[in-house]
């Protein structure tokens, strides 16, 4: 059926998901879906003949050997095969965009720093998703498969004729205003504040300003897919649910028209152009495939009596690293929650670690800084440096009525990894730093005097 809400041309499979249509529900699942009636073969993935005369094709997103739990790919039956999809490559510059390794030697990463919300492009300034990502930190080597990288987007302008993959990454996408919509080889997803998204690694996918200006983050992952974390003594409930992931059912366009198709490999851009729609995947099964999840959903566990537990205890989503219990990547989530710990200093606690922690505000108000870290601002606290609370919020917390309390109107995340993140030219010189930032620690006062008692 043709939906008149989707780009002209356009035709997507019907759904009886309810409140849901257009999505399937499920983490990891192995999905099955076909925008036109027995599209999908049944019994085998590659027949001699597909119906309608589709070629049959296999996406990989891990090594064909990966043990059996791990390993995904998704068979898609598409008009034409991929390799119709590229011509001959010319390299381009996109700017903006950067890719570990990734090391200035006049630019200092060691320190803590914060910067305000990127502002809003002015009148005149064009941005599409390739042309508005701005990269504000890296780590690892892309060349080996490990680390990230770390963005701010600015996108005013839909992608016209115009389509992107990355042969990188996966790319975690976490908005922050305004509505994006993605329309992938495998469907269609709308995209707005409070929920997120992960396109993987190879995905062709076009991007369209729903309702704009939009902005958020994006963390681009160079290891392995993430996926959600083992919950050990938690049992099989609560944190993000796999039920609440939903991934589109096929959709795909039969266009003739001159396209551009962007591809990003080892850091580097290239351009190719075909004569038609590379957005032509009739039907499709497997379990390698883009998926967005509503952060509301989110069901967080914390101290019931006394104490306030590791920031892990908020993991969303996990890239494991080769070293069991320390992540490539965690992305990390810190919602609305009630507080009822007892003779407990509420707010995270001063620390220092070996991961390096980069965090974003969605909106609202972060606990451990009441001031100054904005909706679309960032943070970044590199590891083995110190950070916790500023004076107002130490001795907020140490002088409070611990009565239960509903922390209430916040939403901020944090893209943690093993590696150091290395700050680009950009963050360090153009985005918008708060210079005063290290000042909130300077008001702390010296209470110790040698007696015993609590002060």
């Amino acid at each position: 059926m043709t939906d008149q809400s989707l780009p002209k041309g356009m035709i997507r499979a019907t759904t009886h998901n309810g409140p849901h249509e257009g999505y399937m529900p499920g983490f990891g699942n192995d999905f099955e879906t076909e925008a036109l009636p027995d599209a999908l073969p049944q019994g085998q993935n590659s027949p001699q003949k597909c119906n309608y005369g589709l070629y049959a094709e296999q996406l990989s997103g891990t090594a064909f050997t990966a043990p059996r739990g791990q390993n995904e790919r998704t068979w898609c039956y598409r008009i034409r095969p991929s390799v119709k999809h590229t011509a001959r490559f010319r390299k381009i510059e996109v700017t903006g965009w950067k890719t570990a390794p990734h090391v200035l030697p006049d630019v200092i990463s060691l320190g803590q720093y914060r910067w305000d919300p990127v502002p809003m492009p002015g009148a005149g300034e064009s941005y599409t998703w390739i042309t508005g990502m701005r990269t504000v930190t890296t780590a690892g080597d892309v060349n080996t498969q490990v680390g990230m990288a770390s963005h701010v987007y600015l996108v005013t302008a839909s992608m016209v004729d115009e389509y992107f993959y990355s042969a990188d990454s996966e790319l975690l996408v976490v908005p922050q205003e305004g509505r994006l919509r993605f329309c992938t080889e495998m469907g269609i997803i709308d995209l707005e504040p409070k929920e997120i998204a992960i396109l993987p690694r190879g995905l062709v996918y076009r991007v369209e300003v729903l309702e704009g200006p939009c902005r958020g983050f994006v963390c681009e992952n160079y290891g392995q897919k993430f996926d959600l974390p083992n919950r050990g003594p938690i049992g099989a409930n609560c944190l993000a649910n796999p039920r609440d992931f939903k991934t589109p059912v096929a959709a795909f366009e039969d266009r003739e028209v001159e396209s551009r198709v962007v591809i990003k490999w080892c850091g580097q851009f290239h351009e190719t152009f075909i004569g038609h729609s590379p957005l032509d995947v009739v039907a499709w099964h497997g379990n390698y495939c883009p998926v967005k999840y509503d952060l509301r959903t989110y069901s967080p566990v914390g101290a019931l009596l006394f104490d306030h537990p590791d920031p892990s205890i908020f993991t969303v989503l996990t890239a494991p690293s080769g070293q069991e219990g320390t992540a490539n990547i965690d992305f990390v989530l810190f919602r609305e929650r009630w507080m009822v710990a007892e003779n407990t200093f509420r707010p995270p606690w001063y620390h220092k670690n070996i991961m390096s922690e980069l965090m974003g505000n969605i909106y609202g108000q972060y606990d451990a800084k009441p001031q100054g870290f904005q909706p679309g601002g960032l943070s970044l606290h590199n590891c083995m440096l110190p950070h916790g609370p500023d004076r107002d919020a130490f001795e907020g917390a140490s002088n409070a009525d611990l009565k239960p309390h509903l922390l209430d109107n916040t939403m901020s995340f944090m893209f943690e990894t093993r590696f150091p993140q290395h700050l680009t030219e950009w963050a360090a010189t153009e985005a918008p730093l708060q210079d005063e930032y290290l000042e909130c620690w300077t008001t702390l006062e010296k209470k110790f005097d040698g007696k015993p008692g609590i002060k």
